[in-house]
Formats: C-alpha cells, sequence, structure tokens
C-alpha cells in the first residue's frame, strides 16, 4: 500500500494558521487516528494529504515521492465523508462503479469490482437498491466500498461514522477494522469520538491550534498523555497543580501528591483509578477527603464528583465499577485515594 510522509506543513489563512509546522509519517498498513476539537487543523491535514488544500510550506510524500503538485484524481486516494455524498439516481452497484466508470474501465470488469466490493462489505443482493432504500449503516459501506474500489493506495476517513447513532457506531467501527485488516490499506481517519479513536487507532494524533499535542498508541497516551490538554481531551482527568517537591507535587493548601517520577508543576489521575470510601480516615498511597456533590449511577458504574479543599471549585472524579451495587449518598463525607503511580506528571 503507501506510507506517508508529512514534513513541516503550514497552512495559513491570513495570520490563522490552520496547521503550524507539522511533521508526522503514517506508517505503510497502519490506521491512524487524528483526533482534536473542531478547528484544530486536524480536518486541513487530511485534506492537504488529499490534495484539496495546497500548504504554504513543508512537503507531502506518498512511498518517498512528493505529491504536493499532483492533482487530486493523480494521488491514488479513496476518500469517505460522514455525509457518505452517494448519488441518489444510482444504483448501489452504479454508486460502487463510479470511480472505475469515470477512469474508462470496462463494464464487465466495473460489474465484477462491484460485486467483490459488495461482498467485501457484506452488501451482496443489494447492488440494485437505490441509497434511499438502505440504512445509515449500510450507506456508510456502500461509501467505503466505492473509496476501495479504485485500489488506492490511501484511504481517508473524515469523520465517517458521525451520523450515525451511537448502537451503530459502534457496530461499524467494528466492521471498518476488519475490512482495513483485510485490505491491508493505509487508513488515515479524522474524528473527534474519543471511544472511537481508542477503538480504531493503531496510532493516534491530538492536535490543537494546528500543532501536534501528541503522537503515540492510544494505550499509550490515555496513561501517559504528555500534557493537560492531551489528558483532558482523551478521556476524564483529575489535574493537580502546585510546586514540584522531592516526594512529587506540592499543592497549594500544602498537601503532597505522590507522582510516578518528578513533576513539573501538574499532575493527573485518572477516574477509574481512585477508591471511594465513607468517611474521613487516611487510606494507603494519595488520599484526599471530601464531601459527595453529585452521585450518577449508570448500571455498570457510579460516577463520583467530589467536593475537595484540594482543588476548590473544580470536583474531584472517581469512575467506580459497581460490583456491590452500593451507592454513597450526596452529602456523604468520603476519602478518595489512589496509588501514587497513578499520577502522572504532564506539561501544562
Amino acid at each position: 500500500m503507501s506510507r506517508v510522509d508529512i514534513q513541516h506543513v503550514t497552512k495559513r489563512y491570513g495570520t490563522f494558521a490552520a496547521l503550524d509546522n507539522v511533521s508526522i509519517t503514517f506508517n505503510d498498513g497502519e490506521f491512524f487516528g487524528l483526533l482534536g476539537p473542531s478547528g484544530s487543523g486536524k480536518t486541513t491535514l487530511l485534506r492537504s494529504i488529499a490534495g484539496f488544500i495546497i500548504p504554504d510550506e513543508g512537503t507531502i510524500s506518498f512511498d518517498g515521492e512528493q505529491v504536493e503538485s499532483v492533482p487530486v484524481h493523480r494521488r491514488a486516494i479513496g476518500m469517505v465523508f460522514q455525509s457518505y455524498a452517494l448519488f441518489p439516481h444510482l444504483t448501489i452497484a452504479e454508486n460502487i462503479g463510479f470511480g472505475l466508470d469515470v477512469r474508462g474501465v470496462a463494464r464487465e470488469d466495473i460489474k465484477k469490482r462491484a460485486a467483490e466490493m459488495l461482498a467485501m462489505v457484506r452488501l451482496s443482493g443489494l447492488e440494485g437498491r437505490y441509497p434511499r432504500q438502505l440504512s445509515g449503516g449500510q450507506q456508510q459501506r456502500v461509501a467505503l466500498a466505492r473509496a476501495l474500489i479504485t485500489r488506492p493506495k490511501v484511504l481517508l476517513l473524515d469523520e465517517p461514522l458521525g451520523a450515525l447513532d451511537r448502537r451503530l457506531r459502534q457496530e461499524m467501527q467494528v466492521e471498518l477494522k476488519d475490512i482495513q485488516r483485510e485490505t491491508g490499506i493505509t487508513a488515515i481517519f479524522v474524528t473527534h469520538d474519543q471511544e472511537e479513536a481508542l477503538t480504531l487507532s493503531d496510532r493516534i494524533a491530538i492536535i490543537d491550534q494546528g500543532r501536534l499535542i501528541q503522537v503515540d498508541a492510544p494505550q499509550t497516551v490515555y496513561e501517559r498523555p504528555a500534557t493537560v490538554f492531551a489528558a483532558n481531551f482523551l478521556g476524564d482527568a483529575n489535574v493537580f497543580r502546585g510546586t514540584p517537591v522531592a516526594e512529587g507535587l506540592k499543592l497549594a493548601d500544602g498537601t503532597v501528591i505522590a507522582t510516578l517520577k518528578p513533576s513539573t508543576g501538574a499532575a493527573i489521575v485518572r477516574p477509574e483509578k481512585l477508591r471511594v470510601a465513607g468517611g474521613h480516615k487516611k487510606a494507603q498511597g494519595n488520599s484526599i477527603e471530601g464531601e459527595i456533590i453529585q452521585a450518577i449511577y449508570s448500571g455498570a458504574s457510579v460516577t463520583y464528583r467530589i467536593r475537595t479543599k484540594v482543588l476548590g471549585d473544580t470536583p474531584l472524579l472517581a469512575f467506580i465499577q459497581n460490583q456491590t451495587g452500593e451507592v454513597l449518598a450526596t452529602g456523604a463525607l468520603v476519602t478518595a485515594s489512589w496509588d501514587p503511580e497513578q499520577t502522572i506528571p504532564v506539561d501544562a
């Protein structure tokens, strides 16, 4: 398939840098997620790879060959959009075969390849239907088959599952991953959905204000975020700020939080790493006393929002698996504790 190299790419609109000196490599056969808030630059990066946007600076290469001057239709890419962009007046088979038709491929070859694509996306037998006769998930699979039928080097997906409901989106995540593995294609997808990024990606890049914040395997970014922004964007995080000391981090009220390694002034702990016990009592490891201000019961788990002197107006979050059926009441005095190795120093 293809390796995509982005080197020092910058794209400005006036004084605004949509991409700011971005360098990143997408490996051959990798499923790579671009994650960030609206306006962060992730779609600009995707469209620059596609050729819809020409960078002001930097290079984009496919397998070592620069493509900045190569037009979109010659970049050997496939694209899938959130809106599907299917032609309503064409049958499913005609939609899938459209890319081959405009390339002048023989009709019998198009029919054969379209049938192969339909089988791959599990839609055999529906070739004569029209898009309006399919469900959202089926339409998304048609869009995927249409993108893959030309055998592109790179598959680009812009919020590919954003228009689906939660249950269908989860099902399609599994199918999309299976199809990408089956074809071995290099896939780069844009999403703002944290769960989707964690589920699909071999690696992810968190982008903010046109800059790369962190690039790594999803588990690494989640368990060892580099910055407060990365920690808060990929999941929830309790953030502590203070003065670095030998033991870890000294907070404004004098409380010392032991950290995994020396802190630079900020550290986070994920809510699911906390233990919550009734009453104010010293606990093993790091511990903070507080009062429950909200208990959110969701069946399999309970999320507690806890008022503490340490964090002031910002509640401490604790995510507890429902193993006993017990839910501590609002107003209850509690002690939240966690192991020092779960306190991760981050850059502010």
